[in-house]
């Protein structure tokens, strides 16, 4: 007898069978016991989820000698017949390799014959979103109506690919990812029919790699086996598997936390001469790190590691921010390492930005007096209104005429601000110096313009992004601010249309004008950590 692979031989014979799926399972299940059968059956979901083995299951629960109101009996010919993929009646067809409009004319046609032995005939299309346009166009009328000696089963791991003239003629069922738990208890089976012996973590460790999918998890079993034997460790597995399981990933994530910048470099430099896989490192790493950002998050029930692991985990949170955290995951989560002279580079560029906080940005502005004395009220000047704050103006019959004889006078287009906004201007006033321009005077009042924002957007994304991440004022061209950001993370939240319509609130009610913003980036975190280093800036002028 030949031997079969493992995903084949253990393949579910029973809706019973069928774990992680039971919202599919026993809807299938009502639907035979009452003899309500659906025409054409849709099956969607990722790959490895049961679909194929679902339609296989069905067709024999239909026709089943013994029962046909219920689970098959895997026991009457015609089970045994389509078990083997010899019935008849039970039609296969790979829509990847029969795309055309002719190969659908040609199911039209045999549709019409009635079933050779058993009682309904079963065709399952898979991977169906692959047929063309015309060949789905021409199987819509059939599909709607077809003979009642006919289903049909339809299974696509790309639902957006398929027409909505046939999603609306069939049923749907959706099929979720398997968890970890359901395919450890499915390897768990496979091992006790093979006669196998798997260390527990390499079989976690198996499950994790399949990413949902039964039949990738089996098969790898399969070929760690057929590697090393009945019996496999966990050491055997991650060799095998490329996975590092190197403690240093627990350590850099350390680093990063610590803002420990040499330590990281040693780590990361450590990792490359010992000749591990950087990529892989990375991708553990990124695991580790989105592990104890779900931990931040009080999301614990979605880590599945060990409960040492967890309490590890939260000990490492408890030093962190939830932004120092989701900085690190986003800057590593999108490191695609590849230098070859220097296939560190990478990983160390992402360790100084997450060590390079923006929380310390802020203390390198000039800091406004806590005290601010009152300044006298100034008589007009020849300057633009703008360069000196005005009062807000009182509610009167009618606007008070201003005219200035040397120069035309500059409206300004704005209401009066509210109450809240006053302080803002008002301690911002005191700060300008004689003959300072408008952007000197936005640039030694920023800190405040941020602090003293309208209570309403006060804990908007847009004012903690200008609190935390460093922004400054870098010029002011025609009624537009230059804001300068060091990360394009920060640029690309602000340049969002409801925060930037905020930004720009805030600015033209400091200013007393409208304007807009434009975002630009300059990242000198290189530079900043090469200073901190001990080097020496040199200027083109002093060499």
């Amino acid at each position: 007898m030949t031997s079969q692979v493992f995903y084949r031989k253990w393949r579910p014979q029973t809706l019973a069978e069928i774990v992680g799926q039971e919202p599919v399972t026993q809807t299938l299940l009502n639907a035979l016991s009452s003899g309500r059968i659906s025409h054409a059956y849709l099956f969607c979901g990722p790959r490895g989820t049961g679909k194929t083995s679902t339609a296989r299951i069905l067709a024999k629960a239909v026709n089943c000698l013994t029962n046909g109101k219920g689970e098959p009996c895997n026991t009457c010919d015609m089970c045994r017949a389509i078990s083997d993929l010899r019935a008849l009646d039970v039609i296969e067809i790979d829509a990847a390799s029969n795309t055309g409009v002719d190969d659908i004319r040609s199911l039209r046609e045999k549709v019409t014959y009635s079933p050779n032995q058993a009682r309904y005939k079963v065709y399952i299309i898979d991977e169906v979103h692959m047929l063309s346009n015309s060949a789905a166009n021409a199987l819509l009328k059939t599909l709607e109506e077809p003979p009642p000696h006919v289903i049909f089963i339809l299974a696509t791991s790309e639902i957006h690919k398929i027409l909505p003239t046939i999603l609306s003629r069939c049923q749907r069922f959706d099929f979720r990812r398997h968890s970890q738990a359901n395919v450890i208890a499915y390897l768990t089976r496979v091992c006790q029919g093979e006669g196998l012996k798997v260390e527990k973590e390499a079989m976690r460790l198996i499950a994790r790699s399949a990413t949902g999918s039964q039949r990738d998890a089996v098969n790898l079993l399969e070929q760690l086996t057929t590697y090393y034997g009945s019996e496999l460790s966990l050491q055997q597995a991650q060799t095998m598997l490329g996975v590092t399981g190197d403690s240093r990933v627990k350590e850099l994530a350390k680093h990063i936390i610590s803002n420990n910048i040499s330590q990281g470099v040693a780590t990361i430099n450590s990792v490359n001469n010992d000749g591990l896989d950087l990529k892989q490192f990375n991708r553990e790493l990124v695991d580790y790190l989105r592990s104890l950002l779900l931990i931040k998050t009080g999301s614990d029930e979605s880590v599945d590691l060990a409960v040492e692991d967890i309490a590890e985990l939260k000990a490492l949170a408890g030093k962190a921010s939830l932004e120092q955290i989701l900085r690190a995951v986003k800057l590593f989560g999108q490191l695609q390492p590849g230098f070859d002279n220097y296939p560190t580079l990478p990983l160390e560029l992402a360790l100084i930005d997450c060590s390079l906080t923006p929380e310390v940005e802020p203390e390198r502005q000039e800091k406004p007096p806590t005290h601010i004395p009152p300044q006298p009220q100034r008589a007009a000047a020849p300057a633009p209104a703008v360069s000196r704050p005005q009062p807000p103006p009182q509610k009167q019959a009618g606007p008070a005429p201003v005219t200035v004889h040397s120069q035309p006078v500059k409206t300004v287009p704005h209401s009066t601000p509210p109450p809240v906004q006053e302080p803002v201007r008002a301690a911002a006033s005191a700060q300008i110096l004689e003959g300072a321009t408008e952007f000197e005077r936005l640039k030694l009042n920023w800190k405040l313009v941020i602090d003293n924002a309208p209570r309403d957007v006060k804990k908007s994304n847009a004012l903690s992004v200008l609190r935390s991440a460093g922004v400054l004022p870098k010029a002011i061209e025609n009624d537009t601010v230059i804001l300068a950001f060091q990360h394009t993370i920060h640029k690309d939240m602000i340049e969002k249309a409801e925060n930037q319509k905020v930004v720009e609130n805030v600015i033209s009610n400091f200013l007393g004008h409208p304007c807009r913003i434009s975002c630009v980036t300059e990242n000198n975190n290189l530079l900043k950590a090469a200073l901190k280093m001990g080097a020496q800036r040199i200027d083109a002028e002093e060499k």
